[in-house]
């Protein structure tokens, strides 16, 4: 038995058919041991994973890995953090090339990080509008990250929901009700991370009460944020998303499987080419 196998029996949890969507696994601290991680993934009942892309210089990364394995997918984007070292940061056209791959699901991880203070909040601004623009032409949805920059996003999305169709997901959701309630108003879906099960998060567990259970995903967000009981491994990986899940099914008062079964469809309906991929296949 896998020691991730351990832990999770060791806390009751037994599923299968789990949706990691959003991890990092093309990431030089997987490389001595990916593919042990991703066997371990799949003990546990987590039947695939979204790579998510960070800068359109390493695009490649995520790719490979997706189209070598039939249970792996990517998106394509530029994070927050990295706009300023990013050449490419708003070449709409790039994004578009890169996103035509059948197994690119998603445009991002774009938006606004005023915590990290990495980047030029305009350049942030500029490359965010821009990803948005390219996931509404290409009819794909856009993984969202926001820190610390609730008011922004809020005007941001309003303003762009109003002027083009757009879908996608606040992912590793850690920002406040308001930002919550718009992302909801305009379609958009709720992804909980590690961050869901810390000890310090009973505010974001009450947000998440009221959040409909057909707009809610999960997520590592790996190699970050491990959930409890497994936080003090320090680098996250998929095979822990079911903490995460069994953490927001009791929240939700429904059976682990039942909310598996939930979030994977909610998954593969907003990021449409997992199903149209495997119904072509």
């Amino acid at each position: 038995m896998t020691v991730a196998n351990q832990l999770v029996n060791d806390n009751g949890i037994n599923v299968k058919g789990v949706i990691d969507s959003h991890a990092h696994i093309d990431f030089p601290v997987y490389a001595d041991d990916r593919e042990a991680m991703l066997a371990r993934m799949n003990d546990v009942g987590v039947s695939d994973v979204i790579c998510i892309g960070t800068t359109l210089m390493h695009a490649d990364s995520p790719r490979r890995l997706a189209e070598s394995a039939d249970n792996i997918w990517f998106t394509v984007g530029v994070h927050p953090n990295h706009a300023d070292e990013e050449e490419r940061y708003d070449d709409a056209d790039a994004m578009r090339e890169l996103a035509h791959h059948k197994r690119c699901v998603a445009i991002g991880e774009a938006g606004l990080d005023y915590f990290h203070n990495k980047a030029d909040p305009m350049r942030q601004r500029r490359s965010f509008l821009t990803q948005l623009e390219v996931a509404s032409d290409l009819g794909l949805p856009i993984v969202i990250h926001s820190r610390d920059a609730d008011d922004d996003m809020i005007e941001i999305l309003h303003n762009t929901a109003q002027n083009m169709p757009i879908t996608g997901v606040m992912h590793c959701f850690s920002s406040g009700a308001k930002l919550a309630e718009k992302a909801l108003e305009i379609g958009f879906y709720i992804s909980l991370s590690g961050i869901l099960t810390f000890k310090t998060s009973d505010w974001l567990r009450d947000l998440v009460k009221d959040v409909p259970l057909d707009r809610l995903l999960v997520e590592t967000d790996a190699p970050y944020l491990s959930p409890e009981p497994v936080r003090k491994i320090k680098r996250n990986e998929p095979s822990h998303v079911v903490h995460t899940l069994a953490c927001l099914a009791e929240i939700k008062d429904i059976a682990v499987q039942e909310l598996a079964d939930i979030t994977a469809n909610n998954t593969r309906q907003l990021f449409h080419r997992m199903r149209d991929v495997g119904a072509a296949a």
